[in-house]
């Protein structure tokens, strides 16, 4: 795609960007607490790590808008062969389209891999105009459909203001929600547990304390001090969570050497330990003022491992760091209970397939009604205390 100076051409790969010319859209103010998610070196690592390529079914062909050969856009872009490793789900859109005759597979996905976090989909670099940049990463990712005879695009997670310029352009807008933990200024722990009704508070710190009468302690590592003997302990754990899950684990080991090497200031492993032993761990990243809690394992059961490895020490990491906010991951209503709030994310998608596009447009205007009173009355049912 061509206008005037402005070109749009689709690349193999992060690497083919650069790390130069794709942090400039990712973060280009130049924030020393960028996003992680949306760093080149993240990309870099998914794709060289062998965790998304076209055998794995995750094909990079990011869309780039350059004007007089500078790149001012970038949409991390891959060809799908099938739905996995998205976690906004569109089987029963792909069912509808194969019975009535048509190809679903090849479709076009703008996200971050295997990573249910809300961030920038359409990157803009500093100096060129962010309306009109975004507009055009928007026509061009539809005009990559037609061309490359897939069936639809699917921009997963992105923020509120791009889904609404999606939307403007002719996206089909669906909305889900996730849980997030806000902190309102604790100074611990406990003084967050204060805001809970009484039976909430009792439920966690019951749950904390079976952790820690099983003998359990907790080793937070960042930055270089997570070794590689640390990356070999944790996929043990990932692997056999994961594998028992999932059925196949979507990162390999390498990826884990190379984002410890690439970012690790934006790493937290959370270990668990029983005396000198780990049993368990939680991979976190951290930026723009937000811990993102993003795999966990074990090898151990141990009642209320999870809750406690996952969620309560993210809130006592964020706590002590003075974070803002913890973002919890997909799904999970268990989450309410333990102080995590119900938060709408977002998805826009372009569908070729008139009939289809339809019947998906009509689908998802009842969907967001649904999603927005069922997000009304979670945070009613939330474990907070009520306001006399």
């Amino acid at each position: 795609m061509t206008k005037a100076n402005v070109t749009a051409r689709l690349v193999g790969s992060a690497a083919e960007v650069g790390a130069a010319a794709w942090n400039a859209c990712a973060n280009p103010e130049g924030h020393p607490d960028p996003h992680p998610f949306t760093r080149y070196e993240f990309f870099e690592a998914v794709e060289e790590s062998r965790s998304a390529t076209p055998k794995t079914g995750w094909q990079p062909l990011h869309l780039v808008v350059e004007r007089d050969g500078r790149v001012d856009g970038l949409m991390p872009l891959y060809v799908k062969s099938h739905s996995q490793g998205e976690y906004v789900f569109d089987h029963a859109w792909a069912d509808a389209l194969e019975r009535a005759g048509g190809d679903y597979y090849p479709k076009l996905q703008a996200c971050v891999p295997f990573t249910p976090v809300t961030g920038r989909r359409l990157l803009v670099a500093a100096g060129a105009d962010p309306d009109t940049t975004r507009k055009t990463l928007l026509a061009a990712g539809a005009a990559a459909v037609r061309e490359l005879k897939c069936s639809s695009l699917h921009i997963t997670f992105p923020i509120e203001a791009e889904w609404r310029a999606a939307g403007e352009t002719g996206y089909l807008r669906r909305t889900d929600r996730q849980f997030h933990w806000v902190n309102r200024g604790y100074a611990s722990f406990d003084r967050f547990l204060t805001e809970l009704s009484s039976s909430k508070r009792k439920n966690l710190k019951k749950e904390r304390a079976s952790v820690l009468e099983a003998g359990v302690e907790f080793d937070w590592l960042t930055g270089t001090g997570i070794t590689e003997k640390h990356w070999d302990t944790f996929f043990r754990f990932y692997m056999d969570t994961g594998g028992r899950k999932w059925g196949r684990p979507y990162l390999t080991r390498e990826f884990f050497s190379r984002v410890g090497e690439s970012m690790p200031e934006q790493i937290v492993l959370i270990l668990a330990r029983r005396g000198k032993k780990h049993i368990a761990g939680a991979l976190n990243f951290m930026g723009e003022g937000t811990l993102f809690g993003r795999h966990w394992g074990c090898t151990e059961f141990v009642p209320f491992l999870h809750f406690e490895t996952c969620y309560y020490q993210a809130i006592d990491f964020a706590i002590a760091r003075g974070l803002a906010k913890v973002e919890a991951g997909a799904q999970g209503e268990h989450k309410l209970l333990r102080g995590y709030q119900p938060v709408p994310v977002y998805s826009a998608h372009f569908i070729a397939h008139e009939g289809l596009r339809r019947a998906v447009a009509n689908y998802l205007e009842q969907e967001r009604e649904a999603v927005a009173e069922n997000i009304q009355d979670l945070a009613a049912a939330g474990p907070f205390r009520k306001e006399k």
